[in-house]
């Protein structure tokens, strides 16, 4: 079964996401899943040098800390329940996201895509590493198997700059608003980073529909949407 997830690297949700989507596909272990990862630019406005991640909170959120602070909490507690370790005090820069994802692309091609994403969000989000720099990108694609040197090249050209904008326009267009976006077989779409227990019950759902069986309906109420 294919899984599309539609995603930011700097969206903290998206990283809840895709632990919850690992802990739910090693439930069926007996299908053969395959995530691919696509772009979404939560701000495509961003300068390619990114700018100060608190002048950016800033023009978010307004001139008021404690908002900032109570966001962080709840995704900091969120985020423990799947162990990740949100250190948003270590984040100096708000990056460009435009990059990373192309580094997305090409690990596909590589077949390291789903560690590239996890070693990006882990960068980011626990190191406070800048993800819109060349260096950390490549550093990055050296430890998942790629070639670095050549990865930095790439970037340093517009190699697929165009199509990564592409999709992310796509994305747009189908009427995404917020990431992550999953659609699974290409028959049902799931907004948010949704619980293990009813990302199953979607996977169940599509194996149904696709063996023409009755379908259950969406477990607590939760709202899935037909993906055609």
């Amino acid at each position: 079964m294919q899984i599309d997830v539609i995603s930011d690297t700097v969206c903290p949700w998206c990283f809840i996401g895709k632990r919850r989507i690992a802990r739910a596909l090693a439930t069926r272990p007996d299908i053969r899943f395959d995530v691919k990862w696509r772009p979404y630019r939560l701000d495509p406005t961003l300068p390619r040098e990114g700018m100060d991640r608190q002048a950016y909170m800033r023009r978010k959120f307004g001139d008021d800390p404690q908002k900032i602070l109570e966001t962080h909490k709840l995704i900091i507690a969120e985020g423990a329940k799947d162990g990740i370790e949100f250190d948003f005090s270590a984040i100096t820069r708000r990056p460009d996201t435009l990059n990373s994802h192309r580094l997305i692309r090409w690990a596909e091609a590589a077949g390291v895509q789903d560690e590239v994403v996890e070693r990006l969000f882990i960068a980011y989000f626990e190191n406070g590493e800048d993800i819109g720099d060349i260096r950390v990108l490549s550093d990055i694609a050296d430890l998942c198997g790629m070639d670095g040197l050549e990865v930095a090249e790439l970037l340093e050209s517009n190699a697929d700059r165009a199509l990564v904008e592409r999709e992310d326009q796509i994305a747009h267009e189908m009427g995404i608003t917020g990431v992550p976006a999953m659609i699974f077989g290409g028959k049902l779409a799931v907004s948010g980073a949704r619980e293990p227990e009813m990302l199953v019950a979607v996977i169940d759902r599509v194996l149904a529909m696709q063996a023409g069986e009755p379908i259950a309906p969406a477990p607590g109420g939760d709202t899935v949407e037909d993906a055609d």
